[in-house]
C-alpha cells in the first residue's frame, strides 16, 4: 500500500514540520511512505499530475486555513481521475466540526482530527490489513451507516515521537526554507480566537533532546528556525536554557520565536539584552488590542505598560528584531477604539507591525458566539470578519486602506526618515498618516496595480502634493535620502524632476578634486579620483540640513550638499556639507 504524505505551503520557502513528523513516526511500519509539499502559488493542474503520477493507494493532506480551499478542489480532482484513491485529510483547519467537512467535500475518505502521529499509523495498518476501523482513535469516516467519530486519540508522550529531521536528503533540500521545530505543544491560555484555546495544558520535549535536533539543523546549514511555540517564554527555566544554547551554537542561523512580552522574566530580559548576538533572534509578540474590555471578552490577561517596558528595552538594545501584531475586528472594539490601539503599539516602533483581522475559526469559542456580537464573516477561509456590531463594513475596508500602506511604507523599511518625520509634523497620530494615504491611494486606483520602489516614492510625492501644508519640502527632502538609501548601487534615474545636472555635479567634483582640504574628511579618506566619483557617488542639494534633523530633530534652513556614495557591498555613506561653510561636515551611515 503506496501512501504520500503532501502540503500545499504558502510560500516555497515554507516547510511542513507536521509531515516530517508523521513520515518519521510512520517509516518503520511504512517504509516506501513518501512526503512532497508544494506551494498554493502552483499551478493546481501542475500539482495534480504530479501526484496523480505517483501511483498511491493513499494519500494525506494536511489542512491549513491557508490551504484548504486549494487543497479541497485538488482532492476532487483527484478522485475524478482516481476514484479508487484513498483520501485521508487531517491538520487543524479540518479537526472541528467534523460533520461539515464531510457534508461539504464528498471526497474524503477518512479524517484524522487532533495530533496525528499515532493515529495515521493506526489507520494505515488498519487499511493495510482490511481491518475495521472502530478502534482507530481520532478519525471519522463514512461508515455504513453513515458518519462515524470514533473517540479521542490520547495525546502522545512526545519523547517517545520521532525526530522529524534525520532524513539527511531532506535536510540538504532545507537549507534555504523557514525550517519549523517545536520544544513544546499547548498553550497556557485560553484567548477566544484561537485554536490553541481548545486544548489546555502545555507538553515540553526533554530539553537535551531539544538542543540535539536544534544542533543537528544548525549543522547542516539551516538559516532561518522558526519555533512554533505558541508562548515560548511560559517556562522560564526551559526557554532561558534554550536561549543559552542558541546564543553558544548559533553559527549564524536566525531562531524565530513567539513570546508573551508582559512575562517575560527581568533576569531572562537582562540576559538577552548583555548576551544575544545582533540578528540572531527574532521575537513575535501578539499584542492584539490595548482596550482592556476586549480582552476581557476574550479571555486574555495583558499588562500593556509591562509588555511595553520590556519591547523598548529589547528595541533599545538593537540586538532582537521584533514583530507585533494586531487583531481588528475583536468584540466592542469600534473604529475609534482601534485606532488608539494602532497609535498605542506604533508609538514602540518595532520593526514590523502586522495589522490582521479577526478570523472565526471553527471550533473556537468566538465562533460559537458569533451572534453575540453579530458576526458576519466569510463563509470560507480564512473566514474574516466583515462587520459585527460596532464595526461597519465600511471601516473594515478603511482599515484594510491601512494595512496596505503599513505594509509598503513602514513593514518594508523603504522610507523610514519620511515617515517618522510625516508622523510627528503633519499628522494627528500614525494611524491617521496611514488612514489618510491609505484612502487617497485606493482613490487613485493603486491599489489594483504593481509598484516598482520608484513608484512607492512618487505615490507619497503625489499625495503630500495634493494634502499640501507647510512641511512638504522637508519631506521630500528625506524622501530623496530615503530614496538614495534604498539603492546598493548608484541610481541609474531618480523620481524627483529638480535634480542637479550633468554639468552641476561636475563643477561639484571638480571643486571637491581641488580642494580636498574643505570637502568632507571622511570623503576625502576614500580616496576617490574623478573617474570613481562619476561612477559610485550622487549628489543633491539640499535647502535644510538634514544632518543637524536626524542627529537632534532640529529643522534648519540651510543650504545643504548631500553627498552619497556607493560601494556597491555595503549600505551607502551619506555625507552632509553645508554650503557656504564648508568646514561645517557631518557624516551619518
Amino acid at each position: 500500500m503506496k501512501t504520500v504524505l503532501t502540503t500545499l505551503n504558502a510560500k516555497y520557502i515554507h516547510s511542513s514540520l507536521a509531515l516530517r513528523y508523521l513520515k518519521a513516526y510512520n517509516l518503520a511500519d511504512f517504509p516506501d511512505i513518501e512526503l512532497v509539499e508544494y506551494s498554493i502559488k502552483e499551478p493546481l493542474m501542475h500539482v495534480l499530475s504530479d501526484l496523480y503520477q505517483r501511483n498511491a493507494d493513499v494519500i494525506g493532506f494536511s489542512c491549513y486555513i491557508w490551504n484548504i480551499e486549494e487543497t479541497i478542489q485538488l482532492i476532487q480532482l483527484l478522485k475524478k481521475v482516481k476514484p479508487r484513491l484513498k483520501i485521508i485529510v487531517g491538520g487543524p483547519e479540518v479537526s472541528y466540526d467534523l460533520p461539515y467537512w464531510f457534508r461539504r467535500v464528498k471526497e474524503i475518505d477518512y479524517l484524522v482530527y487532533g495530533e496525528g502521529e499515532i493515529t495515521l499509523n493506526q489507520l494505515l495498518k488498519a487499511l493495510k490489513d482490511n481491518r475495521d476501523l472502530v478502534e482507530v482513535a481520532g478519525i471519522a469516516y463514512r461508515g455504513d451507516s453513515g458518519l462515524e467519530i470514533n473517540s479521542p486519540q490520547p495525546k502522545a508522550e512526545l519523547n517517545e515521537l520521532s525526530s522529524p529531521y534525520q532524513d539527511q536528503e531532506d535536510l540538504a533540500n532545507l537549507k534555504d526554507k523557514i525550517v519549523y521545530f517545536e520544544a513544546s505543544r499547548g498553550c497556557p491560555f485560553a484567548c477566544s480566537y484561537c485554536l490553541s484555546s481548545v486544548e489546555t495544558g502545555v507538553r515540553y520535549f526533554a530539553i537535551e533532546w531539544v538542543k540535539v535536533e536544534l544542533l543537528n539543523l544548525i549543522n547542516n546549514g539551516v538559516k532561518i528556525i522558526k519555533f512554533v511555540d505558541r508562548t515560548f517564554n511560559t517556562h522560564k527555566r526551559f526557554a532561558l536554557e534554550i536561549f543559552q544554547f542558541l546564543i553558544e551554537n548559533h553559527q549564524g542561523t536566525i531562531f524565530q520565536f513567539e513570546i508573551t512580552a508582559d512575562i517575560i522574566q527581568p533576569d531572562v530580559l537582562r540576559y538577552l539584552i548583555d548576551n544575544a548576538p545582533p540578528g540572531v533572534f527574532r521575537f513575535e509578540i501578539g499584542v492584539q488590542s490595548t482596550n482592556e474590555y476586549t480582552n476581557s471578552l476574550v479571555n486574555r490577561r495583558q499588562n500593556f505598560k509591562r509588555l511595553s517596558e520590556t519591547v523598548l528595552m529589547l528595541k533599545e538594545s538593537k540586538k532582537i528584531a521584533l514583530h507585533l501584531d494586531l487583531i481588528a475586528g475583536l468584540p466592542e472594539e469600534d473604529y475609534n477604539s482601534f485606532r488608539k490601539t494602532f497609535n498605542d503599539v506604533f508609538a514602540l516602533r518595532p520593526e514590523e507591525l502586522q495589522l490582521g483581522f479577526l478570523k472565526l475559526l471553527r471550533g473556537t469559542k468566538i465562533w460559537e458566539e458569533a451572534s453575540k456580537y453579530d458576526y458576519v464573516y466569510m463563509d470560507n477561509a480564512p473566514y474574516e470578519i466583515l462587520q459585527n456590531n460596532l464595526l461597519s463594513f465600511n471601516e473594515v475596508i478603511r482599515i484594510k486602506r491601512v494595512e496596505d500602506v503599513l505594509e509598503k511604507y513602514w513593514n518594508a523599511h523603504r522610507l523610514d526618515n519620511s515617515v517618522e518625520y510625516l508622523i510627528k509634523h503633519d499628522f494627528a497620530s500614525a494611524f491617521d498618516f496611514f488612514q489618510e494615504f491609505g484612502d487617497f491611494w485606493e482613490e487613485n486606483g493603486w491599489n489594483r496595480i504593481g509598484h516598482q520602489l520608484e513608484a512607492l516614492f512618487e505615490r507619497l510625492s503625489a499625495f503630500l502634493e495634493v494634502r499640501g501644508g507647510e512641511n512638504v519640502q522637508m519631506a521630500h527632502e528625506l524622501m530623496k535620502l530615503d530614496y538614495f538609501l534604498n539603492h546598493r548601487h548608484k541610481p541609474r534615474k531618480v523620481w524627483w524632476d529638480d535634480s542637479l545636472k550633468k554639468q552641476e555635479q561636475a563643477q561639484i567634483i571638480q571643486r571637491l578634486l581641488a580642494e580636498p582640504d574643505q570637502a568632507p574628511e571622511e570623503f576625502v579618506k576614500l580616496g576617490l579620483n574623478e573617474k570613481e566619483i562619476h561612477k559610485h557617488v550622487m549628489f543633491e542639494v539640499l535647502d535644510n540640513d538634514l544632518a543637524e534633523y536626524l542627529a537632534n530633530g532640529k529643522i534648519s534652513k540651510q543650504k545643504t550638499l548631500l553627498i552619497v556614495y556607493y560601494d556597491f557591498v555595503n549600505r551607502p555613506q551619506i555625507f552632509f556639507n553645508l554650503i557656504g561653510d564648508i568646514k561645517k561636515i557631518k557624516k551619518i551611515g
